[in-house]
């Protein structure tokens, strides 16, 4: 069964070589690196997860392809099902691990190269769908985390790739060889990619005509020659090295371990390339993507927001404010929108639609509307979070002050609340608070799949404003009454016989 298990992800990793610096530093091997350990941590319990019976029906399935036992997150979805066990998986993951677990980036690129490829050898004769398959066979047969790389650095933000000073602010094809091509350029917030054993590269925008050299869709190993990682920093991330209880979420990341990933005139084989030059197809490949990353957040925000609010919960025991029916009513305030958010990542998911080549969408506006909702709900829950567990999160003593024989004496005594509690899990719990409310989480789900006007825009095309209109007039004005009740013409007066007129009369 192509299943990893943790320590085999792990292994796989230290096989290859990625180049990646760290803290500025090239790294010998990220496997070994301790900035990196709690992301690898975190994906590792993707894989841990997927051997465990109990979660087998929402952590593996059966690949369309061989028929074989797959994990979800290689899976092209195949129904609505299987949309809505995606976000039962997102939810128990955040549950399990409190953060990003980095690999649904990778699934939604599958999902929308898969649909897409089938469309432009629709439209254009070209053979990139079975081409695409069998690097899906590969995925499902190695069980590879794959990191989808979407958002260029865009340079000039009033200017199309195309006018741009510097043409690399967008990845485009350099040369064209008879047996692939040689890209160039950079991905930004290129989530997991660190630790990922293969990235697929997409387009970040439609294009014009003019801009092909910037429509490719390529896969790239991690460790493919000219590709270079630069890590990125994240709020409180150097505690994870210092230990004691100042670390916050103790085994896994703050975020997703984003980093910047640079192509430095990468080769791409023929057989690794998707998509090169078909600009018309761009757009769709932007819409596809977005649209179902979106709905994920709904699960995996709900499962992070279930850790957060268990904690706040804890906090108010601790400090003896549980039974105040103010702090109840502020704990519901957070309940309600984590699962108002993952209610509507479940339906977007049941209301899932077949796409041309057979894998399943789920429902755009619904999905627009999850994540337009994670960039308020999230930072009130936050809010909220920082209401109940008090000031101190902001001005707590370090782990040294609590070490020191000199000190510790007053800093133990002047936090201690509930006398059932040590006070160092006041401190402990305090600190996960902070490290789940803090700059890089709230950043994450404000811009993660695109910034929330990006949702709006979608939404409101989505949203068929003439069709609502339409509707509104038959309301008002329809005459399809039910025969034999006793209601009046509504066009026997002046004042009911014309619809509205878009000007007064003179």
């Amino acid at each position: 069964m192509p299943l990893k298990t943790p320590m085999e992800y792990v292994d796989s990793l230290r096989n290859m070589k990625i180049r990646a610096y760290i803290g500025g530093e090239l790294v010998e091997n990220v496997v070994d690196d301790p900035s990196v350990a709690p992301h690898i941590n975190t994906v590792a319990k993707t894989y841990e997860l997927a051997h465990m019976p109990e979660h087998a029906d929402i952590m593996t399935t059966t690949s369309h392809l061989t028929g074989e036992r797959i994990h979800r997150y290689t899976h092209i979805f195949q129904s609505s099902d299987d949309l809505i066990k995606k976000i039962q998986m997102l939810r128990l993951l955040g549950q399990a691990t409190g953060t990003c677990f980095q690999r649904c980036v990778g699934l939604d690129a599958l999902n929308a190269m898969y649909a897409v490829s089938y469309e432009v050898d629709q439209d254009k004769g070209t053979d990139y769908h079975e081409r695409f398959k069998k690097y899906l066979a590969y995925v499902q047969r190695e069980d590879l985390m794959l990191a989808g790389a979407m958002t260029d650095p865009k340079g000039h933000r009033a200017k199309k790739p195309s006018q741009q000073e510097d043409p690399d602010q967008f990845v485009r094809v350099v040369e064209q060889r008879p047996d692939g091509v040689v890209i160039r350029g950079a991905k930004l917030h290129n989530t997991g990619g660190i630790n990922s054993h293969e990235i697929l590269v997409l387009p970040g925008t439609g294009l014009v005509p003019g801009e092909e050299q910037y429509a490719i869709a390529c896969a790239v190993p991690a460790d493919a020659e000219g590709v270079v990682f630069i890590f990125g920093r994240q709020s409180n991330d150097s505690r994870k090295l210092e230990g004691g209880c100042d670390i916050g979420n103790t085994r896994f990341g703050v975020v997703g371990g984003e980093a910047m990933v640079v192509f430095d005139d990468v080769f791409v084989p023929t057989e690794r390339v998707f998509l090169n030059g078909e600009i018309e197809h761009c757009a769709q490949l932007v819409n596809y993507f977005a649209t179902w990353h979106r709905a994920n957040y709904g699960g995996c925000k709900g499962g992070n927001a279930d850790v957060l609010i268990g904690a706040t919960a804890k906090m108010t025991r601790i400090l003896c404010t549980d039974r105040n029916s103010i702090v109840k009513d502020k704990l519901f305030e957070m309940i309600h929108r984590t699962e108002t958010t993952f209610a509507s990542a479940i339906g977007s998911s049941a209301l899932g639609y077949q796409l041309p080549c057979g894998s399943f969408m789920t429902d755009p506006i619904l999905a627009n509307t999850v994540k337009q909702n994670i960039t308020r709900n999230v930072y009130e829950i936050g809010r909220l979070s920082h209401d109940l567990a008090g000031g101190f999160l902001a001005t707590m003593p370090d782990s040294k002050a609590f070490d020191n024989p000199e000190i510790s004496g007053w800093v133990r005594k002047y936090h201690t609340a509930n006398p059932e509690y040590d006070v160092m899990e006041r401190i402990r719990v305090g600190r996960y608070i902070e490290n789940m409310t803090s700059v890089t989480t709230m950043v994450e789900a404000m811009h993660g799949a695109g910034s929330p006007q990006a949702q709006r825009i979608a939404m409101l095309g989505q949203a068929d404003i003439e069709g609502k209109i339409r509707m509104a007039d038959e309301v008002i004005y329809g005459t399809n009454d039910v025969p034999g009740l006793a209601l009046p013409d509504v066009n026997s007066t002046a004042a009911s016989d014309e619809r509205p007129r878009k000007k007064l009369d003179d």
